[in-house]
């Protein structure tokens, strides 16, 4: 057995003093960051605390994230029963309109995704420019109408259904095969800040 001179077990003791303060720091670092306060206009989600991105501001770019994680948990590669594809959960006649026409290689293309997906929100903007200024900032069924929630409501629709619903003054609601309603995209994604999408009636990728 190895004995220790007094000066050596001093600083062994020391040592080992130090490692389990940087344990103790840093379990109690790892504990409270869940605990920290976030800017008052972002959104959480569990995904995207596990890719280290804790909130998204309520700009365009978290408007599109949040729905994306809504129609397909963000995943660009996803096809649904009802044949609807990609991260945002595309039409095929939606795609035609943008002249995509191979669905497979537009599974394997995000970038094309991202495109296709602003460029509809442009068109939807275009096609629903009267109802935005008539309706936003007005409460149909509990629901401040917002130029976000309007976008959300009209992918998951069409911008014809949106139309009848704020028309109709909320009367004329639309549901899809899986219970989702123009309502609850209308209060889920109302809020966001979407200026930085210009209405345009012939936007392409």
């Amino acid at each position: 057995m190895i004995h220790l001179q007094p000066q050596n077990r001093k600083i062994t003791f020391i040592k080992r003093k130090l490692f389990f303060s940087i344990v103790f720091l840093g379990f109690i670092n790892a504990t409270t960051v869940g605990k920290k306060t976030l800017p008052k206009n972002t959104i959480t989600s569990p995904k995207l605390v596990a890719y280290n991105i804790p909130y998204l501001e309520k700009d365009f770019v978290g408007f599109k994230e949040a729905l994306a994680f809504k129609e397909s948990q963000g995943k660009y590669t996803v096809v649904n029963t009802l044949g609807y594809l990609g991260k945002y959960q595309f039409g095929k006649t939606t795609l035609l309109r943008f002249k995509i026409y191979n669905t497979k290689a537009f599974l394997n293309n995000p970038e094309l995704q991202e495109k296709a997906f602003k460029a509809l929100c442009k068109v939807n903007k275009w096609i629903l420019r009267k109802d935005i200024q008539r309706c936003v900032g007005k409460t149909i069924n509990g629901i401040t109408i917002s130029t976000s929630g309007i976008l959300a409501a009209a992918h998951l629709s069409g911008a014809g259904n949106v139309k009848k619903f704020l028309r109709s003054n909320g009367t004329r609601n639309f549901s899809d095969a899986y219970g989702s309603s123009i309502e609850s995209y209308l209060k889920k994604f109302g809020g966001y800040d979407v200026s930085e999408i210009e209405p345009d009636r012939n936007a392409k990728i």
